[in-house]
């Protein structure tokens, strides 16, 4: 272990410069500033950004141990044990797949095994390079492994998902991970950039563009939805996906739900649902790279249409490039309670979204005066709020009072 400019109780002041967004589906006009206070009462204790942590490189995810030291990937492919308090980083964790690490690509998400506490599995998806037929070629893989006694190695390592068919693209990976209640995992697969490839999300014999669902050993969960239907990938859980970089199970519900990338424009927030078509290239919010902002003709000429699943809110015309997201259900910030947090990464802010139900009723952005792209939100077992930025310097924040 070595300490590695930790610098705990260095706060960043007060609270960060934030606003609220007219909570209608794709609204992005500023319509109420908000104060110190984070929107709470007046008499609430202002809020602190703190840094546990800096010199990650592009750290991607984070996953608190049973001991509330936490496990976070770097991009680049390496996997790192931070103390609860910041002061000590570990060396690279042995164990980790080789990566392709170009572009987008590299080591994404981890996620603890239900049974952790006992088993000590760990999962981490990544961008795998292919090789033999498929040298030159990639796509986002999914590898199972024990994690060792003193947390310095992953043993038994096993790849249980990959991605087919591997395409020559640097972009649009998706990797997240969730577990479901009944044990299953969900993994997001994004449509891999080119206009080449988009077409593929549509295609059930393609994982371009999909949610998968399997068991945790891979093989698909007995009830997916094409499971058995010719020509169809059986670990296929939702179609129609562009680039979903964000994924919760809702804590009530047990839902999944998931926030993916738009093109120029069109970031989407969607309840995934079994069998479902997210519309992915043939219905979109968002435009072309290049086309004239606010004044351009979606992707696949309409926003809307029969058999596509709605999002449940959207961001134009711009997009926010929406990262790892968190539902809320601590008590450091009692008023944030049923909250669903999302990081962004070109927009550089924390989104908090206020929700009734399936109904988005306000959207508050938070932390803009940062400046800092934000990879990941994670609930800590201390009830504040852990963000991860994204750059070579990268940093592990808690957002407490």
């Amino acid at each position: 272990m070595k300490t590695w400019g930790a610098r705990q109780g260095q706060g960043q002041g007060p609270w960060a410069a934030c606003s609220r967004v007219a909570a209608g589906v794709g609204l992005g006009i500023v319509i109420a500033a908000c104060g110190g206070s984070g929107g709470g009462q007046a008499n609430e204790s202002p809020l602190q950004v703190v840094t546990l942590v800096s010199g990650l490189d592009h750290p991607w995810s984070l996953a608190f141990l049973p001991d509330r030291r936490m496990l976070v990937t770097e991009r680049p492919g390496r996997l790192r044990l931070v103390s609860a308090d910041g002061q000590m980083v570990s060396g690279p964790i042995s164990g980790v797949p080789t990566v392709f690490s170009q572009g987008q690509g590299g080591l994404f998400d981890i996620a603890l095994a239900p049974d952790f506490a006992s088993s000590r599995v760990v999962y981490l998806s990544y961008a795998e390079p292919g090789s033999g037929a498929d040298a030159g070629k990639n796509g986002t893989a999914v590898m199972r492994a024990t994690l060792n006694a003193d947390a310095t190695a992953l043993t038994a390592g096993e790849v249980i998902f990959r991605q087919t068919p591997k395409v020559a693209s640097t972009g649009h990976f998706g990797g997240r991970l969730a577990f479901a209640r009944n044990g299953d995992l969900f993994l997001t697969l994004g449509e891999r950039l080119s206009t080449a490839e988009r077409e593929k999300a549509q295609d059930l014999s393609q994982g371009h563009g999909k949610v998968m669902r399997m068991r945790a050993d891979g093989s698909a969960s007995p009830d997916n939805p094409f499971l058995g239907v010719p020509g169809t990938q059986p670990t296929v859980w939702s179609l129609g996906h562009r680039n979903p970089q964000g994924a919760a199970i809702h804590p009530d519900t047990g839902e999944l739900w998931s926030i993916e990338h738009g093109p120029q424009g069109g970031d989407e927030l969607n309840i995934v649902q079994a069998g479902r078509n997210y519309g992915w290239p043939r219905v979109s919010y968002g435009c072309e790279y290049g086309a004239p902002v606010g004044n351009c003709t979606p992707v696949g000429g309409a926003s809307t249409g029969p058999g596509f699943e709605p999002p449940l809110t959207h961001w134009v015309p711009v997009s926010i490039a929406p990262s790892g997201m968190a539902f809320y259900t601590g008590s450091g910030f009692p008023e944030w309670r049923g909250n669903l947090f999302v990081g962004a990464l070109a927009g550089k802010a924390l989104w908090r979204i206020t929700l009734d139900g399936h109904t988005v009723v306000d959207r508050q952005v938070l932390l803009t005066d940062l400046g800092q792209r934000l990879r990941d939100v994670r609930q800590g077992p201390d009830g504040w709020l852990y963000l991860l930025t994204d750059d070579s310097n990268g940093r592990i924040l808690r957002l407490q009072r």
